[in-house]
This record gives C-alpha cells, sequence and structure tokens, in this order.
C-alpha cells in the first residue's frame, strides 16, 4: 500500500493521457480534483521531459470547475490575482494566500468538530416548542403509549407508559367536529 503522505505521482504520456502511477491506471482531472478533495496530494510530471506540470494541471481543474458555474473565486480577486503578477506584491500574494486557506482549513476543522460534540438544532430558536409538540403528536398517535430515550450513554431505550385518555378525548372531539363541518359543506 502506498504512503499517502507522499505526494500521488501522476505522469503525463506524450498522447496527454494521464497515469496513476499506484494504481496502474490512467486518470482524469477530475479523478486527480477526487484526489484532492479527499486530502490527498498530487504531482504531476511529464514523463519525456520530467517537467513538474502539477501548477497548470490545478490551475486547468479550477478553470473547469469556474467555467461550469462553480464560482468560487470573485471577479475582484480574481483581477487582483492578474494584477499582482505585474506589482511588486508579486512576492507576497502567495504568502497571504497560503496562509489565508491555512486559517480557513482550521477553522472549517473546528467547526466540524463543534458541530460533533453538541446537538445543533437544540441552540435553535423555539426548539423545544417543536419538541413538546412532536412529543404530544405521538402521544396522541399511539394512544398514550410513548418510548422515551434516555440520555445514557449504552443507548439504552427506557419505555414510559403515561395516561393519554384525555388528549385522546380532546383529539376525538376535534375530529368529530371536523367531520360535522365537513358534512355540512357537502
Amino acid at each position: 500500500m502506498a504512503d499517502t503522505n507522499e505526494p500521488l505521482l501522476i505522469k503525463r504520456y506524450a498522447s496527454r493521457r494521464l497515469y496513476n502511477t499506484e494504481t496502474s491506471d490512467y486518470v482524469t482531472l477530475e479523478d486527480i480534483a477526487g484526489f484532492i478533495r479527499g486530502g490527498r496530494e498530487v504531482k504531476i510530471i511529464d514523463l519525456k521531459s520530467g517537467d513538474d506540470l502539477t501548477r497548470q494541471y490545478l490551475l486547468q481543474i479550477i478553470a473547469e470547475h469556474e467555467s461550469r458555474g462553480e464560482n468560487v473565486l470573485p471577479i475582484n480577486v480574481l483581477n487582483d490575482l492578474v494584477r499582482s503578477y505585474s506589482t511588486q506584491a508579486t512576492s507576497m500574494v502567495p504568502q497571504f494566500l497560503s496562509a489565508s486557506f491555512e486559517m480557513l482549513r482550521e477553522s472549517q476543522e473546528k467547526m466540524v468538530e463543534n458541530m460533533s460534540t453538541i446537538n445543533p438544532m437544540a441552540s435553535m430558536p423555539g426548539f423545544e416548542a417543536m419538541q413538546a409538540q412532536q412529543e404530544a403528536f405521538f402521544k396522541a398517535l399511539t394512544g398514550g403509549m410513548t418510548k422515551a430515550f434516555s440520555g445514557s450513554e449504552d443507548g439504552e431505550v427506557a419505555a414510559s407508559s403515561q395516561d393519554g385518555g384525555e388528549d385522546l378525548a380532546d383529539i376525538k372531539k376535534q375530529l368529530a367536529e371536523l367531520q360535522a363541518k365537513l358534512s355540512k359543506l357537502s
């Protein structure tokens, strides 16, 4: 099995076909984009000359996504990038972009970590009221027999029986009233 810490070596043949040296098969630009999205670094070299073509192909992947309407780079950022090639800022742009994307990556990781440790729905306004309505609905639907999930770590399910006779009677009364109104309309 290949070391995933090392970049995946892709060789470009004279026919412009791209060859994955780990799996011994041909790949497309979309396959390469998938490897990168999966967290794998890639290195694309020309088989004949040995030139590193990685930057060229990564830019091509970005251009294809942008042309399909998957716009990540706003026009003003693209304009600034073009300008940076003709100014003295060229030397600091790569460091700035690298640091910015590193900060973005770290904040995304923290957000995913926080989402997995808390219930994001619990902080939503009105969540408790919505939860109470759902419980009342299921209680009425099941005739007062509900199953409540305990918060125990071993995932036990505790069954609780409640007297739903009054709620059921109210629902039956409301249903009868609705049926009477419907029969008057027809």
